[in-house]
């Protein structure tokens, strides 16, 4: 029997931005986040690494069509899908992702994949030539109800800055109407049983965006990890490379800061510049921390003992304060 020296953790998001509609869309997006948690922290329970752990959480959010990463994935303003994603192993601090990827169903296995080798980072081109490499199957991740957000917006010459945060209805293929305008990534941070660390992230972009635009998710501002902390990121990519804000947040832990404080400094700076954005993470005592200064932040967490999720977090009762945060 596997003994574990520290307790796993494990913590995981889908995007941050507007408010769900109602309980329906509350219960629905909690039912796919815990499922996650589930499968993935029994991974960790029986051995997995951190990197492993987050490569199959990122896997199932990335199938999961109503999140904003791989099957599901917005359009860019040319009708066109492109990707990117990153993945951190905080036991090596080595960095990996690809940057606008088209045509595949898991980006994050190209990330990893890029983990063994000396060019860690890639775009457009090199991601498909990457995937010719490793034989990675051509795969079509549009939905019908991406494809009729941007018929939308294209006949209201792409007036919204960005596309949903998340479908939100029981049957995903059927035309909803979103509220307001929201951001969507996925991400995972895990720690596993011999106390290291991994961050990963996952994105199909803000929607009608600018052809060949950029997102945060595959830079270390929006994905980052070494021994003592790692942070994924969500929200408008530019806030985000702006504030340089998972880099920032683990460079604080590592300067001393305990992970709450690093976020509570890192967000109170981020609220006063009028960034929206939100953010996960787990340092190398086991404590986790989460923020935002979007209305709702899609995240859920397993410590081992319990299950938690930030769905129903409102501003309405925070009287400012905008991170949360349970010890190691």
């Amino acid at each position: 029997m596997l003994i574990n020296q520290v307790q796993p953790k494990l913590i995981i998001h889908g995007g941050a931005g507007s408010s769900l509609k109602g309980k329906e869309g509350v219960q629905v997006v909690r039912s796919s986040l815990y499922k996650v948690l589930e499968e993935v922290y029994s991974l960790l329970q029986a051995g997995a690494s951190a990197s492993a752990a987050v490569v199959r959480g990122c896997h199932l959010l990335e199938d999961d069509p109503r999140f904003n990463a791989g099957t599901g994935s917005v359009l860019q303003s040319d009708g066109q899908i492109r990707m990117s994603a990153s993945l951190m192993d905080g036991s090596t601090q080595r960095f990996s992702g690809v940057i606008n990827a088209s045509r595949v169903q898991h980006p994050i296995d190209l990330a990893e994949a890029l983990q063994k080798f000396p060019d860690r980072v890639l775009s457009d081109y090199g991601s498909a030539e990457l995937m010719r490499e490793l034989q990675v199957p051509v795969y079509n991740p549009l939905i019908n109800i991406r494809l009729l957000e941007w018929l939308q917006e294209r006949g209201e010459n792409f007036i919204k800055e960005a596309a949903g945060v998340v479908a939100e209805k029981e049957l995903v293929d059927n035309p909803v109407e979103h509220t307001k305008a929201g951001v969507g990534t996925i991400g995972v941070v895990a720690l596993d049983g011999l106390g290291c660390l991994a961050a990963g992230t996952s994105t199909g972009g803000k929607g009608f965006e600018r052809i060949g635009r950029v997102s945060d998710s595959a830079m270390p501002a929006g994905n980052y990890a070494n021994l003592l902390a790692a942070i994924s990121c969500t929200g408008i990519g530019e806030d985000i490379m702006d504030e340089c804000l998972a880099a920032r947040i683990v460079v604080r832990v590592t300067d001393g800061l305990s992970l709450v404080e690093a976020f509570e400094r890192s967000f109170a700076e981020s609220q006063q510049r009028q960034r929206d954005l939100g953010a996960i993470g787990i340092d190398a005592t086991g404590a986790l921390a989460w923020g935002k200064t979007s209305q709702i932040l899609l995240a859920a967490y397993h410590t081992g003992e319990q299950m938690g999720d930030t769905l129903e977090w409102s501003d309405d009762n925070l009287t400012g304060c905008i991170v949360k945060g349970l010890p190691g």
